[in-house]
């Protein structure tokens, strides 16, 4: 029994180091700089002197945006897509939408295929 235990401890300690061997627990590279200290710190100071920080969770990203399009003319577009946006949001992911609006626009009379109804309900 002392033996399988001291075999085990053994085998442990062996693999231990043999794994400890494959990857360094301290990085090796160094690492080298494309910009000085002095032009980091004047980035950084600029940065904070911009006053504006994108990853806050209070910024407005709309803060500069100017619409060329009116207020009456974005609620008329609307009005016009809700049925389509009601339809393409619907249960069968618009499906039905689709097809109707593809038998509409149905000029010629061409083969009818199987699954493909001209009439479809």
């Amino acid at each position: 029994m002392k033996l399988k235990i001291a075999s085990a401890v053994l085998l442990t300690a062996v693999a231990a180091s043999v794994f400890a061997d494959e990857l360094p627990a301290v990085a090796t590279d160094s690492f080298v700089s494309t910009k000085s200290r002095a032009e980091v710190q004047g980035e950084l100071s600029a940065y904070k002197q911009a006053g504006v920080n994108s990853y806050a969770t209070g910024y407005d990203q709309l803060a500069g945006f100017k619409s060329n399009t009116s207020r009456q003319e974005v609620v008329a577009e609307y009005l016009a897509s809700r049925d389509e946006v009601a339809a393409l949001n619907s249960e069968d992911s618009g499906s039905a939408y689709m097809t109707q609006v593809a038998q509409r626009g149905r000029t010629t009379t061409g083969p009818i295929l199987a699954g493909h109804p001209f009439n479809a309900q």
